[in-house]
């Protein structure tokens, strides 16, 4: 049984640990689903077993064979998956209409009852094209600084809410626990207390007070629970069609760990974002102690909604329930008397319906719990004006012209510079002096917005290319600062730095996203280890500047190094960095995970017995005085 000292215990850790802003306004007016449960009633008491079921029931925009299922099926949401972009293009009037499109045929249904519109906006409206991207979690994490990530959430939800969506995927508040995951990037820290701050920090920031306010949306914790602590195994990649060669495989696995453990490192991040009044939490591909999270009524019911009080709604992840078991009734059977309500069935939409309906007739599925996961769903309607006779369902206009704005990407900037950790400056290399008269830049990535933000944006996977999306480059950023006071020359493979002030290494990791991340080695690209090469030769002063979504393998390339900072994935407004290598502004960033002598090392976290990384947890440099 689960011990509920344990978690209250937890509970006071994370609460007291949060600064005093963030503590105070979780004692304020936050969303309270609870209170809209009389509203939520009437409503169900209205609906047919269809509607009920409907509502319970999420489709990817991408496999909807007409917007008109919405209105058929009752649909209670719909989604768009990494990747699934309106069919009229990738700008913003085109999600606008297709959003409000999907929003019309909702209405066309008798009772009327608008959708929840998922998409996954996990560092700006990445989606997007032109929207401001943000640095990824691992990035703000270096920030410690709850305010700005609240703040950066805020425009984010602006930017979602510009396009008539209501619901992001976000945050992510996995620990993760061994960096060759490859979705480390997507957590703010391997440390649960950090985690849990800036993750609640981050709902406020989404949400707000009122979710019925139209500049805010309805945030998601993700992934429910320990996602970040499976167990690295070597096996088949055979995922979303990635290849099938045997090689180590963290994602979608299984956690081994205790109940003590799961509490007071997994699940203790969840405590201040329930607190802060999240709407919705997604449980996780991954399994505890050989169970499905999403199968789990220990952890869905026992713990999340009946001990943690949890009053939003629980959504599955993409396809998740058919990794239960290959019976796929049976797997809508075990999750929805685990306490799932609303499932991400992208493409099986109408089979999830059939068969969960006959599962309710059959008397497998109580009604009751039915009952229990559609008013939870209208719980979270209700508070975000959703019932409300004449609610505005269309895109905002002035929030439209905002969209991408220079405001926007100014709270982007000081968000890359906070997140940059100098991690090595011998002879005080940066700032790069104002007398210099050439400074010399190299590596790919230096010009290169798609690297320079990394996965999930504009693909799921990402994808490298200057022409990603809107944006500045660290070289065009450079060339914008100083240009006029220096020349700034580039050479992507490294050559011709001879006769340079000083030169700026710009390497990383190539963009990746859940599953393909997953890698062994973390070592730099050949190609950029090459760069560097063909770089040490000309002798010249160097500065390497680390895009990556995790710690890497550096340790002969930092010692080749006279200055080195870790930049994350900082995304589209490389003119942060740039504020840093100038000095305009000193870095502050300080390490939210532990940086190890090589992968051999993993996993290795603070606290652990033995710890002797290359830099460890909470390091980083600034400019002396």
């Amino acid at each position: 049984m689960i011990r509920h000292s344990t978690l209250i215990i937890s509970c006071l850790l994370i609460v007291l640990a949060i600064p005093t802003p963030a503590r105070a306004q979780a004692t304020h007016d936050l969303p309270d689903f609870s209170a809209h449960a009389a509203q939520a009633k009437l409503v169900l008491a209205r609906m047919s077993l269809a509607e009920k079921i409907g509502q319970m029931t999420q489709a990817d925009l991408s496999f909807l064979k007409s917007q008109d299922e919405i209105t058929e099926l009752f649909l209670g949401s719909v989604l768009s998956g990494g990747s699934s972009d309106p069919k009229s293009g990738n700008d913003l009037a085109s999600w606008t209409k297709t959003v409000e499109d999907c929003q019309a045929a909702a209405l066309a249904t008798p009772l009327k009852i608008p959708l929840v519109y998922g998409i996954d906006a996990v560092h700006g409206h990445n989606n997007l094209l032109d929207a401001v991207i943000f640095p990824h979690n691992i990035g703000l994490g270096c920030t410690r600084n709850p305010d700005l990530v609240r703040e950066v959430s805020r425009i984010t939800a602006l930017e979602v809410r510009a396009s008539a969506i209501n619901w992001t995927f976000a945050p992510c508040i996995t620990v993760p626990r061994d960096i060759r995951w490859g979705r480390t990037y997507e957590g703010f820290s391997e440390d649960p207390e950090l985690s849990g701050e800036l993750g609640a920090a981050a709902v406020m920031g989404l949400q707000g007070h009122d979710l019925s306010d139209p500049t805010r949306v309805l945030a998601c914790a993700k992934h429910f629970v320990a996602d970040g602590g499976t167990k690295a195994e070597v096996r088949l990649a055979n995922w979303e069609g990635f290849g099938d060669e045997k090689r180590l495989r963290l994602d979608q696995g299984d956690v081994q760990i205790d109940e003590t453990t799961l509490r007071n490192i997994h699940l203790a991040p969840y405590l201040p974002s329930i607190a802060a009044g999240v709407g919705t939490i997604m449980p996780s591909y991954s399994s505890w102690n050989g169970v499905k999270c999403s199968a789990s009524k220990e952890l869905l019911t026992d713990i999340l909604k009946d001990e943690l009080g949890f009053a939003g709604f629980l959504i599955s992840d993409y396809n998740a329930i058919d990794q239960i078991t290959k019976d796929y009734k049976e797997a809508i059977k075990i999750s929805t008397n685990a306490g799932m309500d609303m499932f991400m069935v992208p493409e099986k939409y109408r089979e999830f319906i059939k068969l969960l309906t006959e599962l309710v007739n059959a008397g497998e599925v109580s009604m009751d719990r039915i009952d229990d996961a559609v008013v939870r769903i209208l719980q979270v309607k209700a508070a975000l004006g959703l019932l409300d006779p004449g609610v505005k369902l269309t895109a905002d206009k002035a929030l439209q012209e905002k969209f991408g704005s220079p405001a926007h990407r100014e709270v982007a900037r000081q968000a890359v510079r906070e997140s940059l950790v100098l991690l090595k400056n011998e002879n005080k290399v940066l700032p790069i002096s104002p007398q210099a008269k050439r400074i010399h830049v190299v590596g790919v990535a230096a010009d290169d917005i798609g690297i320079q933000c990394g996965g999930w944006t504009v693909e799921w996977q990402g994808e490298a290319g200057p022409v990603t999306t809107g944006g500045t480059t660290l070289l065009t950023a450079l060339r914008e600062a100083l240009g006029e006071k220096a020349e700034i020359t580039f050479a992507a493979e490294g050559a011709d730095a001879e006769g340079a002030d000083v030169a700026i290494a710009v390497v990383g990791e190539m963009p990746y996203a859940e599953g393909t991340g997953d890698n062994e080695h973390l070592q730099l690209p050949k190609a950029d280890q090459q760069t560097l090469a063909n770089l040490k030769k000309s002798g010249v002063p160097t500065v390497v500047v680390l895009y990556s979504g995790r710690p890497l393998a550096i340790a002969n390339v930092i010692e080749q190094s006279d200055a080195f900072i870790a930049a994350w994935l900082p995304g589209t407004e490389g003119a942060g960095l740039v504020d840093v290598l100038v000095g305009k502004h000193a870095p502050t960033g300080k390490l939210s995970f532990t940086w190890p002598r090589s992968a051999k090392q993993e996993p290795i976290n603070i606290g652990d017995t033995n710890y002797d990384p290359l830099f460890p947890f909470a390091f980083g440099l600034t400019y002396e005085k």
